[in-house]
């Protein structure tokens, strides 16, 4: 059992309510960084597992609800919809938009994949003619009016997502062509461009040349899009990545938001594809659990961020695929599947005493938590009860030394996050 679920540590839920409103003077939710971007939106992308997971999709939508999740990325693919010209099948695509949209998770959609009868016959990373790609985007703009978050193609400077792998490419016959047609459809609307990788890949193009590429072929985008997987799995969100090339990664953020900005002006970000795997390939689940955290923290800190998105749900089924999910294969929950909807991060140092950051995801308005403490080998309670900011974060003090183990407990939850270990 993990520490997260030690029996005899609760206190009774009745005298915690009645508590939080004579508890809501202890505070603990501290003033926004200098810089920071406190109303940054958190949110999953699992295509595959949403349309076709276990369960029905009401259960699949109630899970994302527990998690707490402000946003869910699904990917339109063109080449599925389409196949047969002028003859879209928009089924599977209305049931999960439309189950999203019922339960107020907003929807940050994609565009990708070409069918052959758009591309001259060719895979669905080849370019299609830049009509034929204006025509879908508007159609899914009229399709799913209330949709004001579009993405333009996926990492379109890898060879494997997009060829020719040219911005020139991408601009002229992607991205230029679905911003003027879901701009036509719906003015508020918000067109992402880039949707870049963190590096070129074999025939690729790496993320710092793509964006000066867009900027001289005269891309029009409201937002910048990114995927700062990291570059090992030794990286952290603060540290390592690669100081001195072109890759962009978490640890590299400042990269990113220099170089969008020499480009287009102060654009936003959007992050909207992230994670960390687990097994063979990745790192183990407690330090999966750190990670969420630590990345909940790097993007409230980095300013322009609006979203982070995890990449997956649930761990692909096959082990050389991605294994980032915050559920393995089987459906059980890893120690992330606690971290995500209370991420917790070590933030620093406050009058001698260490500072710890996290957020109460799960439903909308301050919420109350409370800190445990793990030292000598037994939990103890730090205090009563804290009180959040409107959007759930919070940044406490906690009197404990190095070493000691950390969690929270959301009493509305019933839930304790996954425990780190303060440094």
């Amino acid at each position: 059992m993990s520490e997260a679920g030690d029996a005899g540590t609760r206190p009774p839920m009745r005298s915690l309510i009645a508590a939080a409103f004579a508890c809501a003077a202890l505070g603990g939710a501290a003033a926004p960084e200098a810089g920071a971007s406190p109303a940054v939106r958190f949110g999953i992308q699992d295509d595959a597992w949403l349309t076709h997971g276990d369960g029905t999709l009401d259960d699949r939508l109630d899970r994302l609800e527990r998690l707490g999740v402000d946003l869910v990325r699904f990917n339109l693919r063109w080449d599925a919809i389409e196949a047969t010209r002028g003859r879209p099948d928009w089924q599977a695509s209305d049931l999960v938009l439309e189950g999203l949209r019922s339960r107020g998770i907003a929807a940050v959609v994609g565009l990708v994949g070409a069918p052959r009868w758009a591309n001259g016959g060719r895979g669905p990373n080849f370019a299609p003619t830049a009509a034929s790609f204006g025509s879908f985007a508007r159609a899914a703009a009229t399709r799913y009016r209330w949709v004001n978050q579009w993405l333009a193609w996926n990492e379109p400077n890898q060879r494997r997502w997009l060829r020719p792998t040219t911005a020139v490419t991408y601009v002229s016959r992607i991205l230029n062509p679905a911003y003027r047609a879901i701009h036509a459809v719906n003015r508020r609307a918000r067109v992402a461009g880039g949707v870049t990788a963190p590096r070129a890949g074999a025939g690729g193009v790496s993320p710092v040349t793509w964006i000066r590429g867009m900027r001289a072929a005269g891309a029009r985008l409201d937002v910048y899009a990114h995927h700062p997987y990291p570059a090992s799995p030794r990286d952290t969100p603060f540290t390592g990545g690669c100081q001195h090339c072109t890759t962009i990664t978490m640890a590299t953020l400042e990269r990113l938001l220099a170089e969008v900005g020499r480009a287009f002006g102060p654009k936003k970000i959007w992050l909207t594809e992230y994670g960390y795997q687990t097994g063979a390939f990745g790192v183990s689940q407690q330090r999966q659990a750190e990670l969420i955290g630590q990345a909940g923290l790097r993007v409230y800190r980095a300013p322009r961020v609006e979203m982070l998105i995890q990449y997956l749900v649930e761990d692909e089924p096959h082990a050389d695929r991605f294994q980032s999910g915050l559920y393995n294969q089987a459906g059980r929950a890893k120690l992330a599947a606690l971290a995500f909807p209370l991420p917790l991060a070590q933030a620093g140092r406050s009058g001698g005493k260490l500072v710890v950051w996290g957020q109460v995801r799960p439903r909308s308005g301050a919420q109350t938590y409370r800190v445990q403490l793990r030292t000598r080998g037994a939990w103890r309670w730090s205090g009563g009860l804290r009180r959040t900011s409107a959007r759930g974060f919070f940044s406490t003090p906690v009197a404990a030394p190095r070493g000691a183990r950390v969690r929270v407990f959301s009493p509305q939850d019933d839930a304790f996050s996954a425990a780190i270990t303060l440094r």
